[in-house]
């Protein structure tokens, strides 16, 4: 088992994919401690919202549905370790993350049934909207963390004061120009920001292999900070690498990019078919290593000791997700349609004389539908 202390070849873990476990000095205990029992149960409801919003979207109630199945040990594991001071940024696959933080999991449905172009209030959680434009949410995440470095909240030693920004990213977002200028910012002014890659292999068809010849945590040695390489299958060591890192930002240490080795058993969105660039044996090989598995074998086994869970306790966790589950169908049903109007009142402070032009013409183009149609 190699150390967190930069990127290594093998990523770092603690619990294996049979589930057991291997003490580490690294893993925090005490009040700092992961809760398992906790993040079984986030990790298990989590991908309930997914596996609703896939059914969901082919009921032709969602447009589209970016799956994260397989990643909810990645994200649980760092939606942990934030504080409530600490502000995320995610991308539009962080549904395990936004769960974790608060994030009714009926709003994340809008953006993807076109009800809303945002869904919750970004300041409510400190979690911010979800980002489309890949890369771009790591300027706006350095942008903050240059905010947080100019308010006087970090390194001030008050622990429930300073704060810090998680941006996440995908393994593709590293190809992106936005990503890498972050990393410049980032790196040149010590910012208090940690950068979350799910490197999950694949950037829609295209293979890890394709954009880079080392880890991706070996990257941020270039631009002058630290790289941590860990088994994003393993919420434990997740939940570790990504608590550290977050510490160090907030006492003024400066960024990190954590690279989260891990899989997305699904398809990109459901639009796409993985089948055609990758093989039903390499699904499989993942599937072997399946984060809520192999948590709940570790959990069910006398090695738990007082973490340990029973029947019972499996049993309340399956009617919960069932409860949630019929709330998020009738919840998407209900969700308003928005007025013809809001793209253009909605756009920019004031009216342009413009887009006022287009949206009498819309809104006359919406009558005469619904004329025809009456």
């Amino acid at each position: 088992m190699t150390e967190p202390d930069g990127a290594t070849h093998d990523p770092w873990s603690v619990l294996s994919p049979d589930g057991r476990l291997t003490p580490h000095h690294r893993v925090p205990t005490g009040p700092g401690a992961l809760d398992l029992r906790g993040a079984l149960r986030d990790m298990v409801l989590a991908r309930r919202i997914d596996t609703e919003a896939i059914a969901l979207q082919r009921q032709g109630e969602l447009g589209l549905w970016p799956s994260m199945l397989g990643q909810e040990g990645a994200q649980v594991g760092a939606g942990y370790a934030i504080r409530p001071q600490d502000v995320v940024f995610p991308t539009y696959r962080e549904h395990a993350v936004a769960w974790t933080q608060g994030v009714d999991p009926v709003n994340l449905l809008g953006l993807f049934r076109g009800t809303t172009m945002g869904g919750w209030d970004p300041r409510e959680r400190n979690f911010h909207l979800y980002t489309l434009v890949i890369g771009a949410q790591n300027l706006h995440a350095v942008g903050y963390a240059m905010g947080l470095v100019r308010d006087g909240a970090v390194g001030t030693g008050d622990a429930d004061r300073d704060r810090a920004v998680l941006v996440f990213l995908g393994d593709g977002a590293l190809s992106e120009g936005e990503t890498n200028e972050a990393f410049v910012w980032a790196a040149t002014q010590d910012l208090p920001v940690v950068f979350f890659c799910q490197n999950n292999q694949w950037a829609i068809s295209a293979p890890y292999a394709t954009q880079s010849r080392i880890p991706a945590a070996d990257r941020a040695r270039g631009f002058g900070f630290p790289g941590v390489r860990v088994d994003g299958n393993d919420v434990i060591a997740s939940h570790a690498v990504t608590t550290a890192a977050l510490d160090r930002a907030r006492q003024g240490g400066g960024p990190t990019l954590i690279e989260a080795v891990t899989y997305r058993l699904n398809p990109h969105t459901t639009s796409d078919d993985d089948l055609r660039y990758r093989s039903r044996d390499e699904n499989e090989y993942w599937a072997q290593r399946d984060p809520i598995d192999r948590l709940r074998a570790y959990l069910t086994s006398e090695a738990a000791g007082d973490a340990r869970i029973d029947e019972a306790f499996l049993a309340d966790l399956q009617a919960e997700s069932d409860a949630l589950g019929e709330r998020l169908r009738t919840g998407c049903r209900r969700l308003p349609v928005p007025a013809p109007a809001d793209p253009f009142v909605n756009t920019l402070t004031e009216l342009t004389p413009e887009l006022a032009r287009q949206l009498e013409a819309h809104l006359a183009f919406v009558a005469a539908g619904e004329k025809e149609h009456a």
